[in-house]
């Protein structure tokens, strides 16, 4: 797939070293040299300097056959995004989309103004981070949560601590009759190893468990790992920039008490303007005096959303310190991800990682709903919809031979959901959870079209 990508910054370059790894040609344009040597050091990418709303420097890209273009110069360039997206279309790209930093553009009815002048998918970092992290407070005993077909299956990711009763059991432990399992452990991330698990592989102290489960299942599941269910009403962010007054206004809308803490003045008297049931705070919460002060211990949950991933990490590790069951860290040095997990922080939310996976989807083929790109591993979880007479419907899925590094976690048929075993047959229409490690991608699309 030929793939032209407007701007190399941060979400940018994440988005094509992921994409390289799926033999992708990859060209980026962007006007600053400096990122452009930056990102051709890195990666195998072609580069073309210049300002992306000219014709001429899209036509050098090779715009006009490209099968995906994606613009994501920053938030403050938006129109920039939109007017090189609407040329990509008119010039001949096949799928395009765009980062926009105005959620106004996401209303039903917008959507379908930029829909009809070319543009297939907009984005909004912050809105998707902050979607995410409204997702993780009403499950806050997860760090992670995928729901498929409308959540009548869902993956949920979370950590094995000392007093989680199958530490050191090996999954086989775990009977259940054949064709009836309410939930399947899919991999398991230990350091820097993401495992698909056999029978004889033991659960550890410390395992990242992601697990494809029943919608009714889900609280048996926790019961099972020992990690105890928090209904979060009482909420404290760190942070009002955008993703955190996103949150504090859809969830001070329920909760009992939410609070934001802010460092600017003046954008606290803002938040105070907008948010009709939040308590605004001026003050540093990089000071663990401060948030004790401030009484964080007897909220729920905590969420820091700064602009400084050490910031957010040391705030959610004091919290939970202090006592907080849930915190969740914005952390966009993906460096620090793994960090932060090791450090106590219960959830970490990164734009370019969410963000990546929403584009990742268009470059697949149209029988795929949903990709959703993991902290914690380097691989990927697919629903698809299995084409008739498609490979993936021929035999159960034990005679299938899928790649080492795949696993079929469930289907959902009709209003149906069932985790899959060895002797689940795939039907027409179907909907397939499949977890896949990036090198197999192209091999399991092979077996739904």
């Amino acid at each position: 797939m030929k793939i032209v990508i407007a701007g190399a910054g941060e979400v940018g370059s994440h988005l094509a070293k992921m994409l390289s790894e799926g033999y992708h040609d990859i060209t980026i344009i962007d006007d600053s040299e400096e990122r452009l040597a930056f990102v051709s050091e890195s990666m195998d990418v072609v580069t073309v300097h210049g300002n992306p709303t000219s014709i001429e420097v899209m036509r050098a890209a090779g715009t006009d056959k490209a099968d995906l273009f994606v613009a994501v110069f920053p938030a403050k360039d938006q129109d920039v995004n939109i007017v090189c997206a609407i040329l990509a279309k008119q010039m001949g790209a096949k799928k395009v989309t765009a980062r926009i930093n105005n959620a106004e553009y996401l209303d039903a009815g917008n959507k379908t103004m930029f829909t009809q002048m070319g543009i297939d998918l907009l984005f909004y970092p912050e809105k998707i981070a902050a979607d995410e992290i409204l997702t993780l407070l009403n499950q806050s005993d997860v760090s992670e949560y995928m729901d498929f077909a409308k959540g009548k299956l869902q993956l949920v990711v979370f950590r094995l601590n000392e007093s989680s009763p199958v530490v050191n059991k090996p999954l086989g432990d775990f009977k259940y009759p054949e064709g009836e399992l309410p939930f399947r452990t899919v991999a398991i991330s230990r350091g820097d190893e993401t495992i698909i698990p056999t029978r004889d592989t033991l659960f550890k102290k410390g395992d990242l468990l992601f697990v494809i489960t029943r919608q009714e299942a889900v609280k048996d599941l926790m019961a099972m790992t020992g990690k105890p269910y928090v209904e979060v009403k009482r909420l404290t962010i760190l942070g009002g920039g955008r993703i955190g007054a996103a949150v504090a206004k859809e969830f001070e809308k329920e909760a009992e008490f939410v609070k934001i803490i802010e460092i600017d003045k003046a954008r606290c008297e803002n938040l105070s303007e907008t948010l009709n049931r939040t308590l605004v705070i001026n003050g540093d919460g990089r000071n663990s005096d401060f948030l004790y002060e401030e009484d964080v211990k007897t909220c729920d949950a905590f969420v820091a959303v700064t602009s400084s991933s050490e910031t957010n990490i040391l705030a959610c590790v004091a919290a939970k310190k202090m006592g907080v069951a849930k915190t969740i860290a914005e952390v966009e040095n993906i460096e620090y991800i793994r960090l932060a997990e090791e450090m106590g922080v219960d959830s970490v939310i990164n734009k370019k990682v969410i963000t990546a996976g929403r584009i990742f989807r268009f470059t697949f083929n149209s029988k795929v709903r949903i990709v959703k790109v993991l902290n914690g591993t380097d691989a990927e979880v697919i629903e698809y919809i299995a084409n008739p007479d498609s490979p993936v419907t021929k035999a159960p899925i034990r005679d299938l031979h899928f790649p080492e590094g795949v696993v079929i976690g469930g289907i959902v048929r009709g209003n149906e959901a069932r985790i899959a075993v060895g002797n689940t047959c795939i039907q027409a229409y179907d909907r397939v959870a499949v977890f896949a490690l990036p090198h197999t991608l192209k091999k399991v699309e092979k077996f739904f079209v």
